[in-house]
């Protein structure tokens, strides 16, 4: 295996000297180039490496020659290491150059490290350390940069989930990009479904066949968005001709490949080319407009097609670039006096210009700048340049203006099969496999979900309002949807768990959203508003002192403004005052007070009427401290979330909860005082009490939790699809007719109906309090009015009868009507008492209708003597006004 490696070194060591050997004055100094000359690759890399040193070598200013020797690799890192040895210890090379994989860079590191020979290599892994290879310095810029490129790109076209193919090296490892691809992708909310090792293509007799079991394996998993992460060219071929052979290819998946392929684009062949269309790449930029290019180019372009007439592509890659820059390296290292090993290596590292392959500066033994990479998208025969990738900046269209930028991917992509619609990137369900959704069989209440037996046996009815909202979405989007109901008969948790599982593709029903559930498990926009009320019982609102009910304590100190209050109130409203008004003045305050009077009296009776003709009811528990002090049990539907809740959040005990399997069982339990309360969630609560409003209410603060949505699996496009079609019903009025449709009250609950004043009528009680303050007032006053009549009775037959026996055998039914009659027919009245002043009224002193037609003309006399007297007391008073 070893002899054509031999061969190539001596006739191209012997060309090269022999181009200059006749300058004997000049030092010259070999140097050993390892590549993989039968690759395209390789091919580009050794004429890009013979133009270099033959540029440097006819400069007649430079002191050095060199002297190229270049070693046959073939990508076989125990080659690459005989290669080595053999260049350092026959041809004593001072340097070393090429190395395309980071297994074969890391044995001629180790080779070289030894030797004190600096080692120029092509490729870099993820994390590179200058102590265990001093000599290494790596011409290729590191992965972190491309893996944020890619993870954004990722992030734009809203991809949750993809597919990682590579081809393990010889080490069983992926040089450390997996890391930091997996990093990227968990910085931009995605992730790592599924990835594909592909074995060293040198490690396997039928590479299609390999490929073709590995690939096979990708139908059973739903992402559609596949990042190749790192291939040979060869492996790379046999990729994605199967992968077009089998149909993964298609319009719906998305393929994404690193610079490790795609900087090698320019050297396709058209058949390979043919098989990647519509595929993503990430391409180093390198400018073609320097001067220095422009001189490179055509004599690459002429020597590589002299070389390679086989060949129909001439464009030079990457690597071809830094084959060249890295000659210019070790020239300029070289025109330094010092020649020890230690000074090269020194030189190397602190080489600074700008080369064809970009900025040339080291830093930690590698290149310190990240490159500008470009994304580009196959079309055709090659390749269409779409957005620049500035590191630290993100997307932008051009790299002159930083201005120009977007934080998501703007270019115009053409997916596979010509598509310009951005593809799923999730396998889309189709009749021979449709997508299985999960609908909970069992609930507590069926106007959300409804699962019957059909006509046939083994069918199945889905009704409800969550199985409808299901259709409304469907005639939303944009795509046939082809899925299979399927009935759950376990809890919710269990059912979002086989979604999680893959047992389900999604499930529809009322599924509350918890923060434990979307580490699972995707949900929709929810549809509903949840949370956890109390429902308790109601009684009517009904009270005797139901007429004190408009008063409050605030109105001021009892003691002082309940009499004036109601003495003012109630004489507005049942007497005219009479007293004389001579002040603009008084009168001015009067009529305020009067206003105010007004006021309080129409507001007293608007509001009291309200209290007594509307029916108001009240529940029988207010809060929850009640219910946990009085130790009664509480009902919930038995969700387990629910009964966490409550026990672990809310402190109840746990054999104070009952279980209500039906939303027709409540009313039983509350009947039977089984249960004082029940706890539900805001969309059952709703339904429950449409339906028992005058019998129950809502209590106590509502708890809010997430709302109710439907549930896919993780980074399911389908789930953001759902999203925006429950945002256009809601934004339509789709949601809200349907939630009016299945969840409108029940007759007695309507708000038209017309038989509220009936239920609402006054009775007796309504007043019971009043009557009883009037009646005890009443008989209160009536008792003291007796006692002094009949006080004032006996003082007078004392008086009138002293010294008359005979009355003391009048029998008790005589003195009873005797009494009677001095109380009905008149009043005690004291001789003497008449003066010119107005009297001022005793309230010992009683009259009644009956006295006032019988008094005595002397009373009348005396009645307008007081008269009189008034009159002129109130002349007398206006003179003094005028006065």
């Amino acid at each position: 295996m070893q002899r054509p490696c031999c061969i190539t070194f001596v006739f191209i060591s012997l060309f090269l000297v022999s181009s200059y050997g006749e300058e004997t004055d000049n030092k010259v100094t070999n140097i050993g180039a390892i590549i993989d000359v039968d690759s395209r690759i390789g091919k580009e890399e050794k004429t890009a490496l013979e133009i270099a040193v033959q540029s440097f070598n006819n400069n007649v200013s430079n002191n050095h020659k060199l002297s190229l020797y270049i070693q046959n690799s073939r990508r076989d890192p125990l080659l690459a290491a005989t290669a080595a040895k053999k260049l350092i210890e026959e041809q004593e090379v001072k340097a070393i150059i090429g190395l395309e994989t980071w297994e074969e860079a890391a044995l001629v590191a180790d080779i070289g490290s030894r030797a004190r020979v600096p080692v120029l290599s092509f490729a870099v892994p993820a994390i590179i350390t200058p102590t265990r290879w001093p000599f290494l310095v790596t011409m290729a810029n590191g992965d972190s940069e491309q893996m944020k490129c890619i993870a954004a790109t990722i992030s734009s076209f809203n991809w949750k989930r993809v597919v990682v193919i590579y081809e393990d090296d010889t080490f069983g490892g992926d040089s450390g990009k997996l890391a930091l691809l997996s990093e990227a992708l968990r910085d931009v909310g995605s992730e790592i479904e599924y990835r594909v090792v592909l074995p060293p293509l040198s490690s396997v007799s039928n590479p299609n066949e390999v490929v073709q079991d590995e690939l096979i394996k990708l139908f059973n998993v739903q992402s559609r968005v596949y990042i190749v992460l790192q291939s040979s060219l060869p492996m790379t071929i046999h990729l994605f001709e199967k992968a077009k052979e089998i149909g993964l290819t298609g319009r719906d998946s998305a393929w994404i490949i690193t610079d490790t392929i795609s900087n090698y684009f320019d050297s396709f062949n058209s058949s390979v080319i043919s098989s990647m269309q519509g595929i993503l790449g990430i391409k180093t930029y390198y400018d073609e407009g320097t001067n220095l290019y422009k001189t490179f180019y055509p004599q690459f372009r002429r020597t590589f097609r002299d070389e390679n007439p086989e060949e129909d592509n001439f464009q030079p890659s990457i690597n071809a670039l830094r084959a060249y820059d890295s000659i210019r390296i070790i020239k300029q290292a070289m025109d330094s006096d010092e020649n020890s090993p230690d000074s090269l290596l020194k030189n190397i590292l602190s080489s600074n210009f700008t080369g064809l392959s970009g900025e040339i500066h080291f830093q930690q033994h590698k290149l310190s700048h990240d490159p500008i990479l470009r994304i580009v998208n196959v079309i055709g025969k090659s390749y269409n340049e779409l957005d620049f990738w500035l590191p630290g900046i993100g997307f932008s269209k051009n790299i002159g203006y930083v201005g120009n930028k977007s934080a998501d991917f703007t270019g115009t992509v053409i997916w596979p099969d010509d598509s310009k619609l951005v593809p799923k990137g999730w396998a889309i369900p189709t009749n021979k496999k449709p997508m299985i959704i999960g609908v909970p069989a069992r609930t507590a209440f069926e106007k959300f979900v409804k699962v019957d037996d059909g006509k046939h046996p083994g069918q199945k009815k889905y009704d409800g309002f969550c199985i409808e909202l299901f259709y409304e979405v469907l005639t939303v989007l944009d795509y046939d949807l082809i899925y299979q109901f399927d009935p759950h008969n376990g809890t919710y948790d269990e059912l979002v768990h086989k979604v999680y599982n893959k047992t389900y593709d999604a499930a529809v029903g009322d599924i509350t959203i918890l923060a434990n559930r979307t580490t699972l498990v995707e949900f929709t926009q929810p549809y509903a508003a949840t949370g956890l009320s109390m429902i308790v019982p109601v009684k009517p609102e009904r009270s005797a002192w139901m007429f004190l009910k408009p008063f409050t304590t605030k109105i001021g100190p009892w003691n002082n403004q309940i009499g004036t209050a109601l003495w003012f109130t109630f004489s507005s409203i049942f007497f005219a005052h009479r007293e004389k008004i001579y002040s603009n003045l008084t009168r001015v305050v009067v009529v305020v007070w009067l206003f105010v009077a007004l006021i309080l009296t129409s507001s007293y009776t608007a509001s009291l009427t309200s209290m007594l003709t509307v029916q108001r009811l009240e529940p029988n528990v207010t809060d929850i401290e009640s219910l946990k002090q009085s130790n009664v049990k509480i009902g919930c539907d038995g969700d387990p979330f629910v009964r966490t809740y409550l026990e672990d959040v809310l402190k109840f005990k746990s054999y104070n909860i009952e279980n209500a399997s039906s939303e027709y069982k409540y009313e039983g339990e509350f009947k039977s005082n089984h249960i004082a309360a029940a706890f539900l969630e805001l969309p059952y609560g709703k339904v429950f009490l449409n339906r028992y409003c005058k019998k129950f209410t809502t209590t106590a603060p509502t708890y809010i939790f997430g709302g109710l949505g439907f549930v896919f699996q993780k980074g399911s496009p389908i789930a953001r699809d759902f999203s925006r079609a429950i945002l256009k019903l809601s934004e339509d009025g789709t949601l809200m007719s349907l939630e009016q449709k299945w969840f409108a009250p029940s007759p007695e609950c309507s708000a038209n109906v017309t038989e509220e004043s009936k239920t609402n009528s006054l009775s007796i009680n309504s007043f019971l309090g009043l009557f009883l303050i009037s009646g005890a007032t009443s008989t209160v006053c009536l008792l003291l009015f007796l006692a002094y009549s009949l006080k004032r009775y006996w003082h007078h037959e004392e008086e009138n009868n002293a010294g008359n026996l005979s009355l003391v055998d009048e029998g008790v039914l005589i003195k009873a009507m005797r009494v009677a009659k001095y109380i009905y027919n008149g009043k005690i009245c004291v001789q003497g008492e008449v003066s010119a002043a107005p009297r001022v009224p005793d309230i010992y002193e009683w009259s009644s209708p009956t006295w006032d037609y019988d008094r005595s003309s002397s009373h009348i006399s005396m009645e307008n003597l007081e008269v009189k007297s008034q009159a002129e007391t109130e002349i007398g008073i206006q003179l003094q006004v005028h006065n």
